[in-house]
């Protein structure tokens, strides 16, 4: 009876482990379920529970170690440059008047016009000049010199 009840233990874990990762965005438990199927058929093939155990965390680790590497590069998040990112640190003239409690506020860095706003929250007048600290979207976040 043990070793019936051990086979229903290992299908329904995997059971659970294939679903956990067919509901969450990144790969959780993939590594589990190759070690739950190896236990089943370390089980099948008649071994003892803790030999099945041992397949399971054996079984589990080599996955991990063998394809967390291409997870890795394949769930990466990457940052796509633009040459947007040039004008950080240029030097900005403020062509109408920033204001970010009345949402109003355009700068030229470089012959463009950008929307921009006040990274400290303070007022920057026409014609006065500002360093970009960064872009928030189509905006420049600017601070006074």
């Amino acid at each position: 009876m043990p070793e019936f009840t051990m086979l229903i233990f290992w299908i329904v874990l995997l059971i659970v482990l294939i679903v956990v990762e067919a509901v969450t965005a990144q790969m959780v438990t993939i590594w589990f379920a190759a070690g739950a199927a190896a236990a089943i058929a370390a089980e099948l093939l008649g071994a003892q529970v803790w030999l099945q155990w041992t397949v399971f965390i054996i079984v589990s680790v080599i996955a991990l170690i063998a394809t967390r590497p291409l997870v890795r590069k394949l769930t990466k998040t990457r940052v796509q440059p633009t040459n947007a990112d040039r004008v950080i640190g240029q030097t900005a003239v403020v062509t109408e008047e920033i204001d970010n409690i009345a949402a109003t506020g355009k700068v030229s860095v470089n012959g463009t016009v950008w929307t921009a706003r006040s990274a400290d929250g303070s007022v920057i007048g026409k014609d006065e000049r500002a360093t970009v600290e960064k872009i928030e979207g189509v905006k420049l976040i600017v601070k006074k010199n």
